[in-house]
């Protein structure tokens, strides 16, 4: 929930956030400590001293002889230091007056001589080794000071407690008894738990005068409706009415109201059967605060007004924290993709006047430098040079500066796959440009990942079996994205392995060279074959990251096949060789909103493929196909989705075609209910035999909740013998599909029955894959 710190004022007193300074009136006391480098105590005879610490000969002082003689004179001050006067604050004739005069008549004992040490502890002494008297009991064990020592040790002391005298036992015999305290009631933690409803008052005030609903942000963020009415004590219960309080006043910020009133307290029912205390908030919100003035601090621009048209706050709106963070987003956008690559968006300012409710906000910005794009450099764990950094970008030196462009950039290295980390970031350069501008150096840093991966993909067709992909790929072997690509798939009905070599942004950005070397084994009901296929393509294709507008692709292909197929003059399959030359050209036009999940939109898909039999005579022919789908949301969960598709073959009876460049109908891509490629021509024993023609149609509901889908299908489809489709006797395919969201696409699962089913022809047929069926 945002918040905005503002300073306010009220009346003509100026509150700012920051500290409140107070003075205080300091008295300060001057002692004068006098210090003599020795005290004496005189004692009968002897005089004892005392030195302070730090002085005596050892510590370079006076020595105790000094002492005794009384040869310590007092160094007079200097004749010329200025000592300050002090006025008594009594004379000495007053002072000596206050005293009482001590004389011998009237305390004998105060005129008499101190006692040493020595002789007060030989007292000592013999008071405790004196008989007891009357009504006393003699001191147990020794006196003290039997032993005559003048140093009193911890021995010497009566001893009045035999235990303590005794000796200690072993500490394997020394047994501890628990201490036993005073039975204390505990209250049981079920009798002290609490229950409670919530009641918030006043806050439907504001809820009127927003769009947001702070009811339901309060009851989402509320410490007090998470616990679901349960507290182990009343003091927890007040802590969650504390912290929800603050809550409010935050939530009311966010919206406007900077001076809100909030109260709390506990509500307790009596008696039995007493409902739940009731934790009650009343709140006041008090008045909403409104832009007085928005004010931009900020160098001038090109255009005048690219900041101000693009702060969208206008005097007499409410000051909203999520509008005011939004407007200043968008300000920190424009200005990068408008020539201000350096702009920063200072710390704002907004001043509340508690007495009209209105702020006056002060945003200031530091446009820096208009600048164009100049050249690039590049450091780090290089994946490739700074030539092939160029040949991504889109955006050549001379143009103005756009950090669209840049982000662009920037996914452009991220979709090569060849980087742990990578950035892009424009660094000043002082070069003048026109206009008033200066060049800019786009810094890509590359660090450089490993670029060899090995993925693997498994999938289920009904006339298909069971397939499983893999492929190992290092993907800059030939720098720069240059990829060697090493693949197999093996199945119940098909086997394979190939080499392909892939150069992605050939040339220019998103434009893909391949060149590929395979061998297929392949087992269907319509065909047997093994094939050796040699092609080159060029491709411009849509990715995850970018989906383009336009694709097409283009390339040319030699492959040698041996396939048997089903032979009406001798009335038994037989096995044929075919050496074929191939071109194609693809074109494509896509508005759809996702490759593998379209919501909406539409994509039209058109193939030709010029190509013709090199054995004996050469036989041309052209293969044509277009394909068209249609996505429309009925709602945010619901789609409805269709797709048409019509084929030809012109130029050669289907004779001359090698059997596995015919038209086929039927399979998870095509008409679901059916068998891969079950649905055209058959020969005498039911197998298919593939046709010159086809028509295919399918319609889908697709309901999304949540990750997961159903899907309700219709598919309709033929194939013919003829080179036109003939559009009769059309198939009809009805099912029901599961779907698995995830990152990379959606998991499909369909099962589908034919209708009108025919001898021979399955009751169920599944298909499994990623992605939508078209």
């Amino acid at each position: 929930m945002p918040e905005l710190i503002a300073r306010s004022r009220q009346g003509s007193t100026l509150q700012r956030s920051g500290f409140w300074l107070a003075g205080a009136a300091t008295v300060t006391v001057g002692l004068a400590l006098l210090s003599a480098p020795a005290r004496a105590q005189t004692q009968g005879d002897d005089v004892v001293q005392q030195s302070l610490p730090g002085e005596g000969a050892e510590a370079g002082g006076v020595s105790d002889e000094a002492l005794r003689a009384g040869a310590v004179p007092v160094p007079p001050p200097p004749p010329d230091a200025p000592l300050p006067e002090v006025e008594p604050i009594i004379t000495a004739e007053e002072f000596n007056s206050a005293v009482p005069e001590l004389s011998a008549e009237d305390d004998p004992e105060l005129m008499e001589p101190l006692e040493s040490i020595e002789v007060f502890e030989r007292r000592l002494a013999e008071q405790a080794n004196s008989p007891a008297a009357e009504g006393e009991a003699l001191p147990a064990g020794a006196p003290a000071l039997a032993d005559q020592d003048s140093v009193e040790e911890i021995g010497d002391a009566p001893v009045r407690d035999a235990e303590l005298a005794a000796p200690l036992p072993p500490l394997e015999q020394f047994e501890v008894s628990p201490v036993q305290f005073a039975e204390q009631e505990e209250a049981d933690e079920a009798d002290s738990r609490v229950t409670y409803v919530v009641e918030v008052n006043g806050l439907a005030a504001a809820d009127d005068q927003t769009d947001a609903n702070l009811a339901d942000m309060f009851e989402d963020l509320s410490a007090l409706e998470k616990a679901d009415g349960e507290a182990a004590n009343t003091a927890m219960l007040s802590a969650r009415l504390t912290e929800d309080s603050d809550l409010v006043k935050t939530i009311l910020a966010s919206e406007g109201w900077y001076n809100p009133q909030v109260r709390t307290r506990l509500d307790r029912s009596e008696g039995e059967g007493a409902l739940p205390m009731t934790a009650v908030i009343d709140v006041t919100p008090g008045k909403r605060f409104t832009f007085a003035e928005i004010n931009v601090e900020a160098e001038p621009t090109v255009p005048p007004g690219l900041i101000s048209d693009n702060l969208a706050l206008q005097v007499g709106d409410p000051i909203v924290a999520e509008r005011v963070q939004g407007a200043e987003a968008q300000v920190a956008l424009t200005l990068p993709q408008n020539g201000y690559p350096f702009a920063e968006i200072r710390e704002r300012d907004i001043l509340l006047d508690q007495t009209t409710g209105e702020g006056v906000y002060t945003l200031p910005v530091k446009v820096g430098p208009r600048a164009r794009f100049g050249g690039f450099e590049t450091e780090g764990d290089l994946a490739f040079g700074v030539e092939h950094v160029e040949t991504l970008a889109r955006f050549e030196r001379g143009e103005l500066y756009d950090s669209r462009k840049v982000d662009d950039l920037r996914k452009a290295l991220v979709a090569t796959g060849l980087f742990s980390t990578v950035s892009a970031e424009p660094q000043p350069t002082g070069e003048a440009a026109p206009e008033g501008t200066e060049y800019v150096t786009m810094l890509v840093k590359q660090d450089a990942g490993p670029p060899r991966t090995i993925a693997g993909s498994a999938g289920y067709a009904a006339g298909q079996g069971f397939t499983l992909e893999a492929t190992w790929t290092h993907r800059n072997m030939f720098p720069p994205e240059g990829a060697l690509i090493v693949h197999g798939v093996a199945g119940t009905q098909e086997q394979g392995a190939g080499v392909t070599f892939r150069r992605a942004n050939a040339g220019r950005r998103d434009r893909t060279f391949e060149l590929l070397a395979e061998g297929l084994r392949t087992d269907y009901d319509a065909y047997n074959a093994l094939t050796g296929r040699v092609a080159a393509r060029v491709s411009y294709d849509s990715t995850q990251i970018w989906q383009k507008r336009i694709t097409y692709a283009y390339g040319v292909e030699l492959l040698g096949t041996a396939e048997r197929e089903y032979d009406f003059s001798v009335g038994e399959r037989r096995r044929r060789t075919f050496y074929i030359a191939a071109l194609n050209g693809q074109l494509g036009y896509d508005t759809s909103d996702d490759l593998l999940n379209p919501t909406r939109g539409f994509r039209v898909t058109g193939l030709v493929q010029p190509e013709g039999s090199l054995q004996g005579d050469f036989t041309p022919y052209v293969r044509a196909r277009l394909d068209a789908s249609a996505y429309f949301p009925v709602s945010d969960d619901f789609v409805l989705a269709g797709r048409a598709r019509v084929g030809t073959i012109q130029g050669a009876e289907r004779s001359e075609i090698a059997p596995s460049r015919r038209f086929y109908s039927g399979g998870g891509g095509s008409v679901r209910g059916f068998g891969f490629q079950k649905l055209g021509p058959l020969d005498p024993n039911g197998d298919p035999i593939g046709g010159r023609s086809l028509n295919e149609g399918s319609i889908e509901g697709r309901y999304r909740f949540g990750n997961y889908g159903v899907v309700a299908f219709l598919d309709v489809g033929q194939s013919y013998e003829s080179t036109t489709p003939k559009f009769s006797d059309l198939r009809y395919g009805v099912g029901i599909g599961g779907r698995f969201y995830t990152n990379f696409g959606p998991l499909r699962v369909d099962v589908a029955t034919p209708l009108d089913r025919r001898p021979g022809e399955s009751r169920i047929n599944v298909y499994v894959s990623i992605g939508q069926a078209f």
